[in-house]
């Protein structure tokens, strides 16, 4: 079929919208509401409006493109006079229902309103809402911000909240001007059952959603001559922080990261690799224990803690099940506040540590009150890569124009490709199988590779023959409604796993909810970190855990055997806590309840 888009001849499908037509032939038109990963219900923000003229009419019609198809011998036009009047009118009918504090915002100068106004060419607000009252401004959650001021209700965090994440956290409450996005059984995201992803965070359009800002905190410590910091960071933001500098997807700039933090006067610079390896030989470990000794199975893994969030207040009667290994942030934490500061002769009480993370969901880990070293948390702050890329612009730090530098210290300066790997779904299960494997037979696995386990796939099992203990048989979720489908499959026997790898995310580390925002092609670019990832795992000297020297020291001059000994489950492991909230559901049991005096 055929038609025309600003006189142009176009050709299109059954079914194709205007703007998916234009789309493909490289015509721009704004919008807001929809975006390309997301399975969206568009036309909620009336942005991407166009002119049409329908074979045989007379006349012309304004409609959104994002849900009106093309048709035989129709007639487009995306920038006309009428088109971009009525595109003006509705935006200042957004930004009328928006405070408009964009200097302090946490998405000035990357703000899809502020683009969007500027290309309808919008020289002034026309209308004011008084926001002095009525909108929440939530700031309960350490990982979270939900300012309602500042919400346009384009639905994509309900959507990925409801859809994608299968949590349901978000809905539309209220009517009329008073309509903002809820949070569903209670009024603040820390007492909800949020999981703190920060996944509703990464397709905000605006600053409605955004990851609390910690930036001054990490400021202080590094400008504090009375405090020795220690920075770490994680797979994944070394191969995203480039995009928030315009550089290539994919670009690895952990040279540059580390001279960075330099120039802004950190005293230590780590790697959290090396504890993803510590974490792997404690997991692996802790995996064969319970093969052996017939403990709960499946083991779930612990370093995604959204996904631990989820298992608190989805599944806690699956709590059992979860890895008892911390996280590699909070192993590094521990490790750096006992081992490290015995071996460098520092005061432990005087020492801060700074995480760069990709996930919106570690600053909450790090406050979880059991992760801590005497009175002070094990990490002290958390910023996520988006944080990190604000951080050094604001300090006039240009990533690209950095020479490479390379990471501190002679105790925990090595780290291997499996813990690289860490940094996408199927990594730890990858990068634990490689070691596991070779606990069990003395032999390293066949290949190395266990590229069964890769993708971006909402499931996928493997089985891996581990000689005398025979096939083990894993899984890995993608994103936490992949999780609950996997979870269901268990307690309902229909299928037996011995190792279940979930992340809370969708591609893992590399979509955490802290990770540069990007409304198009996003898959592209998620495929382009992971790729970058598992390049830096094939080009390493090092590929399995167990064979991580400064590792192996570590075990023998501080902790002992892994999960065995007496130091690493004091300081590498932890317990979890039943979060399920009670929610009255029915009139028959509010009413039992009041009538009691409850």
């Amino acid at each position: 079929m055929q038609g025309t888009i600003n006189g142009k001849l176009v050709e299109f499908g059954a079914d194709e919208t205007i703007l998916q037509t234009a789309r493909r032939y490289d015509m721009f038109i704004p919008t807001l509401c929809e975006l390309e990963n997301l399975d969206h219900t568009p036309g909620t923000c009336r942005v991407c409006l166009v002119e049409i003229k329908r074979k045989g009419d007379d006349f012309t019609q304004i409609v959104t493109s994002c849900n009106t198809p093309m048709e035989e011998g129709i007639e487009v036009q995306t920038r006309s006079r009428k088109v971009r009047e009525q595109q003006r009118l509705q935006v200042n009918l957004l930004l009328t229902d928006h405070e408009e504090d964009c200097a302090t915002c946490v998405r000035h100068g990357d703000c899809e309103l502020q683009d969007v106004a500027q290309f309808v060419g919008l020289k002034e607000a026309r209308f004011k809402y008084d926001f002095s009252g009525g909108r929440t401004k939530d700031i309960s959650s350490p990982s979270v911000i939900r300012d309602m001021t500042k919400c346009i209700r384009c639905g994509r965090c309900v959507t990925i909240c409801r859809e994608v994440q299968g949590t349901d956290v978000l809905f539309y409450a209220n009517k009329g001007v008073d309509s903002e996005i809820g949070v569903r059984d209670s009024d603040l995201l820390n007492t909800s059952d949020c999981v703190s992803c920060g996944q509703c965070t990464l397709v905000c359009p605006v600053g409605a959603l955004a990851e609390r800002d910690d930036t001054e905190e990490v400021i202080d410590y590094l400008n504090d001559p009375e405090m020795f910091t220690v920075v770490q960071f994680a797979p994944a933001t070394r191969v995203a922080l480039g995009e928030e500098f315009n550089m290539k997807p994919g670009s690895n700039v952990e040279g540059q990261m580390i001279t960075a933090f330099r120039k802004m006067g950190a005293d230590v610079v780590l790697d959290t690799n090396f504890t993803a390896d510590v974490v792997i030989m404690e997991e692996g470990s802790e995996l064969l224990h319970r093969v052996k000794e017939g403990g709960t199975l499946p083991l779930l893994t612990s370093c995604s803690p959204g996904w631990i969030n989820y298992v608190e207040k989805f599944y806690p009667d699956m709590i059992c099940n979860l890895s008892t290994t911390k996280s590699p942030q909070q192993c590094l934490g521990a490790i750096a506040k006992t081992y490290l500061a015995e071996k460098m002769a520092i005061d432990p009480a005087k020492m801060r540590v700074i995480s760069i993370m990709p996930c919106t969901a570690k600053k909450e880990e790090a406050k979880r009150p059991e992760f801590t070293i005497g009175d002070r948390p094990e990490v002290d702050v958390v910023l996520t890569t988006r944080e990190l890329g604000s951080l050094l612009k604001r300090e006039g730090i240009w990533l690209p124009d950095l020479e490479e530098g390379n990471f501190d210290n002679p105790w925990m300066g090595v780290a291997t490709g499996a813990a690289e790997i860490f940094g996408s779904t199927g990594g730890v299960m990858e990068a634990a199988v490689r070691t596991v494997h070779y606990i069990v037979t003395g032999e390293e696995i066949p290949g190395v590779d266990l590229k069964a386990v890769r993708g971006l796939e909402g499931i996928r099992e493997a089985s891996v023959d581990l000689g005398e203990l025979g096939t083990v048989n894993v899984a890995i979720a993608n994103s936490l409604k992949s999780a609950r489908e996997l979870l269901e499959r268990v307690r309902s026997g229909e299928k037996e796993y011995h190792f279940i790898e979930v992340m809370a995310c969708p591609g893992g580390c590399m979509g955490g909810g802290g990770q540069p925002k990007h409304k198009r092609n996003y898959r592209e670019f998620l495929t382009a970190r992971q790729k970058a990832i598992y390049d830096i795992d094939a080009g390493s000297e090092l590929r399995q855990s167990h064979r991580n020297p400064l590792v192996k020291e570590m075990y023998d001059s501080y902790f002992g055997e892994p999960y065995s000994s007496e130091r690493s489950h004091k300081y590498l492991h932890t317990t979890y806590t039943d979060k399920k909230r009670v929610v009255k559901h029915t009139i028959k049991e509010i009413w039992d309840e009041l009538s009691e005096g409850r």
